[in-house]
């Protein structure tokens, strides 16, 4: 057994064609891939608007006094 090479994962050719493809665009590195723009924006954004959506209501509950728990 010793000697043997194992085989790769990936083809070497496809990952030097990915890796030419990736270093060639001119994007941030966390915009490269296809779903990236998913991850690293909509995510974020739907958490920060739902924290300040959650962050009014609760300012407008203490201001009217509404939604005590007795």
């Amino acid at each position: 057994m010793a000697g043997e090479m194992e085989s790769p994962f990936y083809p070497r050719e496809k990952l030097i064609a990915k890796q030419k493809y990736y270093q060639a665009i001119q994007k941030h590195t966390y915009l490269k891939g296809p779903m990236d723009k998913i991850t690293s924006v909509a995510i974020p954004f739907a958490f920060a608007g739902a924290s300040l959506f959650m962050i009014g209501s609760g300012i407008y509950n203490m201001s009217h006094g509404v939604g005590k728990k007795e």
